[in-house]
């Protein structure tokens, strides 16, 4: 049980060219995530800003249009 299988070595193999392989793929991987809780904190902070509310404005009076009597 003390020895690592070909599974373990292609897992080890997978998370340190994760964090290893390429360029910076650890920080685009952690850029990533920090945009994504700054967009969720965001979105949380508009949810308790009510927006204002509308001013309400008489409506112009408009005048009776008088018909015609046809007789």
């Amino acid at each position: 049980m003390g020895s690592l299988g070909p599974i373990h070595w292609i897992i080890v193999g997978v998370v340190v060219l994760l964090l290893f392989g390429g360029r910076g793929k650890l920080s685009g991987i952690m850029g990533d995530a920090a945009k994504g809780i700054k967009a969720f904190k965001d979105g949380l902070k508009d949810e308790h800003e009510a927006p204002p509310a509308p001013t309400a404005q008489p409506l112009p009076r408009a005048e009776p249009e008088k018909d015609p009597v046809v007789r």
